[in-house]
């Protein structure tokens, strides 16, 4: 029995920043000479990152005007895990239902009361009772819908909850199951010099992405069937991309290897995802890959003969936002979603993500049209 993806919904925090203010407030914190504020401020030039959105005004602000970290040199006494998870707690559920109900009424079909299960995506917050619960109320959905909640998983996040979504489907031809990913990646800047911190410091906004997958398509316009699934690990990147919960919020090492790791390993896990389907590399035209960061998307177009253009949705996202961690390739499927046509019935989509691991998933997707 075949799922399909119907509507994508997102939504993204007020305040949203351009890249060389948040360089700015980032020498700032960071306390750096004029050398190390130039050199920092090339490498958000680099990114290919436009603007991100933050729930936090901060980011475009001079210190003195902070209303999260603290008005005084080096932001001491620097924010903890406690105060963090107070402001997660406080926007998560207000963009979250933002996001799905920008889903739902793309499909007039849907009410509250057909959605059948929820799956729930974070890996920037946590609490309980938490925030699946919260959308339960908020939505007004019923009560006794099944909940799974999906965390700490990092940017493939997505994927899970649409594998999870697609074997609910296959158990059940009546379900309906609304995925909501919501990241507040910028409360989480840690103070740290080092490169593996300015990295990341200089990728990560806040978002959030609703899905809702059913076992028939939509019935009006294009709808995505979630056609087949692989998951690759590479563990000589194991230290590279990972994600703890240290005194000052949850700490994410990006390394400059990560590249050199999808490198390694996308020609495989293409491969293996093709390899018992009737679908060729050659014969996709259509990509939504997951755009950690502009060197990432470029290793790939390499790797796999595509070109900038095939990757334009990508692109799109990451000057747009910048990486919005599980929320951000939903982002990329919708802009995806909003340029196809009748035309495009029967096509197949290719669509990557990756995260801590080194985790590479692949998805294929083929194009429908009510």
């Amino acid at each position: 029995m075949t799922s399909y993806l119907c509507a994508i919904g997102t939504a993204t925090p007020p305040h949203r920043i351009a890249q060389p203010q948040i360089a700015s407030f980032m020498a700032q914190a960071l306390q750096f000479d004029d050398d190390n504020a130039r050199r920092l401020r090339a490498l958000y030039r680099v990114t290919g990152i436009g603007h991100r959105y933050s729930v936090l005004p901060d980011y475009a602000r001079e210190n003195g005007d902070f209303t999260f970290f603290p008005n005084t040199p080096g932001l001491e006494p620097f924010p903890g895990v406690g105060q963090r998870m107070a402001v997660y707690r406080e926007h998560a559920l207000p963009l979250s239902v933002a996001a799905a109900q920008n889903c739902l009424r793309q499909l007039p079909e849907v009410t509250m009361d057909s959605i059948t299960h929820l799956v729930t995506v974070s890996c920037t917050g946590m609490y309980a009772p938490g925030l699946d619960i919260e959308l339960v109320q908020a939505l007004g959905l019923p009560s006794n819908i099944r909940r799974t909640c999906v965390n700490f998983m990092g940017c493939y996040a997505a994927f899970n909850a649409l594998k999870l979504a697609e074997a609910f489907c296959q158990a059940d031809a009546q379900a309906r199951v609304l995925i909501v990913c919501t990241e507040l990646c910028t409360i989480h800047f840690q103070k740290n010099p080092e490169d593996d911190h300015l990295v990341s410091n200089a990728l990560f906004g806040d978002g959030s992405a609703a899905a809702l997958v059913q076992a028939v398509p939509a019935r009006s316009g294009p709808s995505l069937a979630l056609a087949a699934f692989h998951c690759g690990l590479e563990p000589d990147g194991h230290a590279d991309m990972a994600w703890h919960i240290n005194d000052f919020g949850f700490e994410m090492t990006l390394s400059s290897y990560v590249p050199r790791m999808i490198q390694k390993g996308i020609r495989k896990l293409t491969e293996d995802l093709l390899q018992n389907l009737p679908v060729q590399l050659r014969d996709i035209h259509s990509f939504a890959i997951h755009p950690g960061g502009r060197k990432i998307l470029e290793t790939i177009e390499k790797e796999l003969g595509m070109s900038p253009e095939d990757n334009r949705f990508a692109y799109q996202v990451l000057r747009e936002y910048g990486n919005m961690s599980s929320a951000t390739v939903l982002f990329v499927l919708r802009e995806l979603l909003a340029s196809l046509t009748p035309a495009d019935a029967g096509a197949p989509v290719l669509s990557f993500a990756f995260g801590p691991g080194l985790t590479l998933e692949a998805m294929l997707l083929q194009v429908q049209y009510a």
